[in-house]
């Protein structure tokens, strides 16, 4: 049987899983279902989300300076502000609320379970790849596996439910399709690969046998572990968010340059574009509208299935973000492997789009 104490300790352990289940509801609610809910009526009757983030109704942004570096982050971060504070909270209390050993033994296991687990579980979320990044860390911080982690972040941007719709209503079933099949093709087999690159897999195979050694207790109030968890992750987190963001919307002229129809579907411009769209960040859904607009100018369809594929999963920013929860190296994988997935995306799209 087990005593009074390991009775109320497994109660208050319950009790923790279920606010951090609430605040992610409400706060998903806010952020994300409520404003995608209306915004899906809107793509359906006017078959538009709105202009482009990069040069509006143009075909190419203004040039570099300082003044356009700071119009694209006040447009970026109106956009996403709300979804970043759900972000950083949730990563927060994922630390204090969440047993580790809990997610150690669902999310923290190399075998494909734990990958598959943690894609399906990111698809309510539907956060942009930055919003996500905090939540990677404080998955990472509580030992669940590359893998997982991976899957989890990728999932909010490559699957997003939410796009998937706009999409449909905007570009078209075709645009839909080659988005979902190698959305899945990220989501579940990249992030699985992932685990290839990481040092720490011979102490991961102890997980896979359900042999997980307990962990120290956390010391301290909930409220002093939950303050000092957040504070420590938006000092490490925000800054360098913030400089990159700046730095990115600066030089986007030159990383969308205008495409006419003469180049519009050459494979030059199919490797540029999926290099460009694994590093650039946007928002939730921003690829819709920008595709949109560039292809008005005369993209073909290869660049822009590169960008529909790379643009919303990875960027330069969240990569800074999750740096050293994955590694350098693990970081470079993805990267690379976004953006050959995005020349493979752009090749086929030659010919069906």
């Amino acid at each position: 049987m087990l005593n009074k104490s390991a009775t109320v300790n497994h109660s208050r352990l319950l009790w923790g899983v279920v606010v951090f289940f609430v605040v992610a509801a409400i706060g998903l609610y806010w952020s994300k279902w409520n404003p995608y809910y209306h915004k899906a009526f809107t793509a359906a009757n006017e078959h538009s989300i709105g202009a482009s983030i990069i040069s509006g109704e143009a075909a190419t942004a203004a040039a570099p300076s300082w003044h356009t570096a700071w119009e694209y982050c006040l447009v970026y971060f109106k956009a996403i502000w709300k979804a970043f504070i759900v972000g950083i909270i949730l990563a927060s209390l994922v630390q204090v609320l969440v047993p580790r050993d809990w997610i150690r033994r669902v999310l923290g296991k190399t075998s494909y379970g734990s990958t598959l687990i943690a894609g399906l579980s990111s698809l309510p979320g539907m956060m942009c790849t930055c919003c996500a990044a905090p939540v990677v860390v404080g998955l990472r911080n509580q030992s669940s596996s590359v893998g997982a982690a991976v899957a989890f972040w990728f999932g909010n941007t490559a699957l997003n439910p939410a796009v998937l719709i706009f999409m449909f209503f905007v570009l078209g079933w075709k645009f839909t399709v080659l988005r979902l099949l190698f959305g899945i093709i990220l989501v579940f087999g990249v992030s699985y690969l992932a685990n290839r690159f990481v040092k720490e897999n011979a102490n991961a195979a102890a997980f896979d046998k359900n042999v997980v050694e307990p962990l120290p207790v956390q010391e301290g109030s909930l409220w002093t572990r939950w303050v000092k968890s957040l504070g420590t992750m938006s000092v490490s987190l925000i800054p360098a968010y913030i400089l990159t963001v700046l730095t990115l919307g600066a030089f986007r002229a030159w990383l969308f340059p205008a495409i006419g129809d003469q180049w519009g579907n050459s494979l030059l411009v199919i490797i540029g574009f999926a290099i460009v769209g694994t590093l650039f960040v946007i928002p939730t859904a921003a690829e819709i509208p920008i595709i949109q607009t560039m292809m008005s100018f005369g993209l073909g369809g290869g660049p822009a299935a590169a960008l529909l594929i790379t643009l919303p999963v990875i960027s330069l920013p969240s990569m800074l973000m999750v740096g050293r929860s994955l590694t350098w190296r693990v970081i470079a994988f993805l990267a690379a492997s976004v953006a050959v997935v995005g020349v493979i995306a752009g090749l086929i799209g030659r010919f069906v789009l």
